[in-house]
């Protein structure tokens, strides 16, 4: 419920997003019946669940070959890597993947194998309990269903499992349509924190996949995706100044206006201009000794001379060059970078 409650205070409607809960105690119902109950088969049993798991991107003949003799990725023997399977019986394998992958086909006698031990009696009892309470809390199966498919390929879980899909709909490169997938997932495991503390500590959670979210919010137009501007750069003509340069980002700062002073090799200033650019600076100060002597900075509007290249009227063009690049009086740096900040509205979280 929090998972849900999550999504949509992210901005994720409803009807764009499904939670799905399983137990996990299912699948270890399933294991002691196909006879990988004990620890002995604990790696076994690992391979299973990653072959479960793998049900929502390979077609359940692949799962098959993963729960049986292995897979390799180029679809014929001796092509791509070859990924070792969990060693099942072509039976067992077939059942497993045909129940988990679609029940519809799986018959009554594969059902009564893997799933009528006491152990998925209970994960049963138990995903009907949490049912009710989802169902009692307003939550309906358009944002919370009880789905068998989730696995969660890792073995300390041990009990209820769940994933967030998102069941928006994009297109990739080439225009095919393309769904996002799981975002997030989590479960109980209540014997994990006892492998560091040596005592028993209930214990869930839940992880979100940031990358794969922010993009379906991108997409959704829920960000904001363009890049914040970096502070004014102030440039380092003369080494043997550091001190007055420094005073400029300190006088910057002082009036609420990021600042940093190039801290790289000042022998090329087109290098100082390059860095300005990559931090997204909205300008730079330079001050040389020509304009040392005289009490002034120079101001690059680093944000207007970028559109110059665009410009195609010569008259246009050296007008906004004269108003990306000017000379100001020193005593006025505070005030005139201000006015490119404005400017440009330029303002920082």
């Amino acid at each position: 419920m929090m998972a849900a409650d999550t999504m949509e205070a992210l901005g994720i409607p409803r009807g764009s997003y499904v939670v799905k809960v399983n137990n996990r105690k299912v699948l270890d119902g399933v294991m002691e019946s196909i006879g990988l109950g004990g620890d002995e088969h604990a790696g076994r049993r690992l391979i299973v669940l990653r072959a479960v798991d793998k049900l929502d991107k390979f077609p359940i003949a692949e799962v098959e070959k993963l729960l049986g003799p292995g897979r390799w990725d180029g679809g014929e023997e001796g092509k791509g890597d070859f990924t070792k399977g969990a060693g099942l019986s072509a039976t067992d394998a077939h059942a497993i993947a045909t129940c988990f992958g679609d029940p519809g086909k799986a018959d009554d006698a594969a059902f009564r194998y893997l799933f009528e031990s006491e152990t998925v009696q209970l994960a049963r009892a138990e995903l009907s309990e949490i049912s009710n309470l989802i169902a009692a809390s307003g939550y309906g199966p358009d944002r919370i269903k009880i789905d068998p498919s989730v696995v969660r390929g890792l073995e300390y879980y041990t009990g209820p499992v769940y994933e967030v899909e998102l069941t928006l709909e994009t297109k990739d490169e080439k225009g095919r349509p393309v769904r996002f997938g799981s975002v997030g997932g989590g479960g109980r495991y209540d014997g994990l924190v006892s492998r560091f503390r040596g005592e028993p500590v209930p214990a869930t959670g839940f992880s979100i996949g940031v990358s794969r979210l922010q993009a379906a919010l991108t997409m959704l137009g829920k960000l904001d995706t363009t890049p914040e501007f970096g502070p004014v750069v102030v440039t380092v003509f003369d080494r043997d100044r550091i001190a007055d340069y420094q005073k400029m980002v300190a006088d910057l700062r002082k009036a609420d206006i990021r600042a940093e002073l190039y801290l790289g090799n000042p022998k090329n200033m087109g290098n100082q201009l390059k860095y300005a650019d990559k931090r997204n600076s909205p300008c730079v100060i330079i001050q040389g000794s020509d304009e040392k002597a005289n009490g002034k900075v120079q101001i690059k509007d680093l944000i207007l001379g970028a559109g110059l290249t665009e410009i195609k009227d010569r008259e246009e063009y050296l007008k906004k060059q004269t108003a990306a690049q000017y000379e100001v009086d020193e005593s006025r740096i505070v005030e005139a970078v201000r006015e490119v900040l404005a400017r440009h509205d330029v303002k920082w979280n």
